[in-house]
């Protein structure tokens, strides 16, 4: 491996103007296997790997010898997860409080206050909630209300013909966890569960619906939610789950259609239903800190069948998880102090003031875009926010009670936590330093409503980021995430929020055009690809249009932002490869990945990006830098005629 490049791992009988994606990975997709515990493999899982290592020592060690009572706590939890004696010992018995609960509902009415008294228990509601900046005024916070209630990954399961067998597979799912939970007459529950659902399923909107920043956005006073979920008490279940009247006083309601409909379920004939469904949320949130019947179960629905995972992860991985799930940021603390240097965050810094200069570059330079537009593009650019590694200051969770014994218990407690703290946020200035993602954490995120690109430090490693590393390689990997982020700001929904984070329209109807032009090329585009595995099934361009934008302009800005950072210096053609085929091999081995074919349904079901193969090589096609360091014709399988390639942002 050659200053962050990993030639020894080419294919070189496949040529990079053919096949990019596998000429660079092709060894590596031929001879690597996916772990029997996960169903994908590739770069982000060897990050994953190695951030699971590092964490399970800090957690053992807090396990064995606490320094602090956050240490005590994280230890408590960690220990309550792995005293499987225990855990077998009570099987099903940590369930009894809840179901309690259920059996004491005399009308579908006692719905409101039993979801309420189960808020902060874990166990999923019929919509959800949660606190963040309103996209209509970024300065305050205010409650979002989204519809919720299902358990299979998204509405489409439960209709459509290619998942008939998924959902013959959940009935048997269903009826396997009602009857270890101890209940009768499991055939009759089983069907009215999976009727009500189906039921639910037909008022939720579609996963490209719920993208849509503008419909999503809809304001409520209390009134007027009660008002469209007039059958539910929000009162009572505010007073049940310890939410205070301000919290809704004005809401945004993501899809109000779905409480409307819900209006037609919440009828009082229909309170045998909502007792089974109910204690199958019960049960079925609950499961994973359960005894293994219950684990193993889970397991062989949600990781094997829906996933086509072979076995399920060694518990102390899962105990890992819950652990970060509970106190990832007290976790965090101790990592970064550990294993986070000041020279990362320093070039990372550098590399994306070279970002925003590319982008500043482009957009200034764009034919298509308006000078008003662009103005207003600007100026939302000057005022991104790059956070680098971790927070200033950590999560506090000195009000965290733990017991080493009570591993239900802890999970509540920390739910429960956490629900006051987000609720803590109502009528309280913004906290622009929070972070939704722990340090520790492999991956990136944009954030519209704060502006806001956040780097956690475990994605700043190989193969996305070296010290070591030449420019050409650094910014095909990273650079190209840092311009996928900050692209966020300027994709099919992220463009509708201005420079401080609201919500409005800064475009002219002719730029607005313009831009949507180029994005239904790109849609028709990965529209028509069907990756290895999905038995013909193609991308959804919709569902992936934004990231596919995110990939497109993230690449051709970090092109333009290494020429920023190496100037007139010389080219210095290591390994005989030029520094822009440097930079495009680069790309392609950071998306090296495979995912097993069970899996790939899902995700091209559910999850708005593409698969890796097309991530690496539909997006170069689209860049001319790409045709030009490689000198591509025609005759190549990766040529695209200069006509149809999209360029948004270069």
């Amino acid at each position: 491996m050659s200053q962050g490049l990993n030639t020894d791992n080419f294919d070189n009988s496949i040529r990079p103007q053919d096949d990019l994606f596998r000429h660079v990975n092709g060894p590596w997709l031929e001879s690597a296997e996916i772990q029997p515990d996960r169903a994908t493999a590739g770069a982000f899982v060897d990050l994953l790997d190695e951030s699971e290592r590092i964490i399970r020592e800090i957690i053992e060690r807090c396990a064995e010898a606490p320094t602090s009572d956050d240490e005590r706590k994280i230890g408590d939890l960690y220990r309550s997860f792995m005293d499987t004696e225990r855990i077998e010992e009570l099987g099903a018995r940590p369930l009894a409080d809840a179901l309690a609960l259920v059996d004491s509902m005399e009308s579908t009415a006692d719905l409101a206050r039993v979801l309420g008294a189960l808020e902060r228990k874990g166990t999923p509601s019929v919509f959800g909630m949660w606190i963040g900046p309103d996209r209509g005024n970024p300065d305050r916070y205010i409650a979002h209300i989204v519809q919720s209630g299902l358990s299979l990954p998204d509405e489409s399961y439960y209709r459509e013909e290619q998942f008939a067998e998924i959902r013959e597979a959940y009935r048997s799912h269903v009826a396997a966890i009602l009857t270890l939970a101890g209940f009768d007459d499991v055939a009759a529950r089983t069907e009215r569960i999976v009727a009500l659902e189906t039921e639910l399923a037909s008022h939720h909107w579609d996963r490209v619906a719920c993208r849509d920043a503008n419909k999503t956005y809809n304001l409520m006073t209390a009134a007027e939610l009660q008002e469209s979920l007039s059958a539910f008490d929000f009162d009572v279940w505010r007073a049940a789950a310890g939410v205070k009247a301000a919290v809704l006083d004005e809401v945004v309601v993501s899809q109000p259609s779905f409480l409307t409909g819900l209006n037609s379920l919440l009828t009082e004939d229909r309170l045998v239903e909502w007792q089974d469904w109910l204690r199958w949320k019960i049960a079925h949130s609950a499961a994973s800190y359960l005894s293994d019947d219950f684990v193993y179960e889970n397991f062989n629905f949600y990781g094997r069948t829906l996933s086509g995972t072979d076995e399920i992860r060694p518990r102390w991985k899962r105990a890992l998880s819950f652990v970060e799930g509970a106190m990832g940021e007290a976790i965090g603390k101790i990592y970064v102090a550990e294993h986070f240097g000041a020279e990362a965050g320093a070039r990372m810094g550098d590399m994306i003031t070279n970002l925003i200069e590319a982008y500043r570059l482009s957009i200034t330079g764009l034919s298509w875009m308006s000078d008003a537009t662009k103005s207003e593009a600007l100026t939302k650019l000057d005022s991104f926010t790059p956070k680098i590694g971790h927070p200033r200051e950590f999560k506090d969770y000195s009000g965290l009670e733990t017991e080493p014994g009570d591993l239900l218990g802890n999970a509540n407690r920390s739910m429960s936590l956490e629900v006051d703290r987000e609720l803590a946020k109502i009528g309280k200035p913004i906290d622009r330093d929070e972070w939704y993602m722990t340090p520790q954490t492999v991956n990136a995120y944009y954030n519209p409503t704060m502006n806001e690109i956040v780097f956690p430090a475990a994605i700043l490693q190989w193969p996305f980021f070296s010290i070591d590393a030449d420019d050409a390689v650094n910014y095909g990997a990273i650079g190209a995430v840092i311009g996928h982020e900050i692209g966020h700001g300027f994709d099919d929904q992220g463009s509708h929020y201005d420079g401080t984070g609201a919500l409005r329209n800064w475009w002219t109807d002719e730029d607005r055009a313009a831009f949507e032009k180029m994005t239904s090329s790109l849609f028709a585009q990965y529209s028509a690809l069907s990756p290895e595995g999905a038995d013909g099934q193609t991308v959804n361009g919709e569902l992936t249009i934004g990231e596919n934008i995110g990939d497109l302009g993230g690449l051709a800005i970090a092109h333009i932002a290494l020429g920023l950072a190496t100037g007139d210096s010389p080219d210095p053609m290591t390994d005989g490869l030029t520094r822009d085929q440097r930079f495009f091999l680069s790309w392609a081995q950071a998306w090296r990945g495979k995912v097993r074919p069970a899996e790939t349904v899902r995700r091209l079901t559910v999850d708005p990006h593409s698969p890796p193969e097309f991530r690496c090589n539909q997006v170069i096609r689209n860049i001319s830098a790409f045709h030009d360091a490689f000198e591509t014709t025609d005759q190549d399988a990766s040529w695209l005629e200069p006509a149809e390639r999209v360029a948004i942002w270069s």
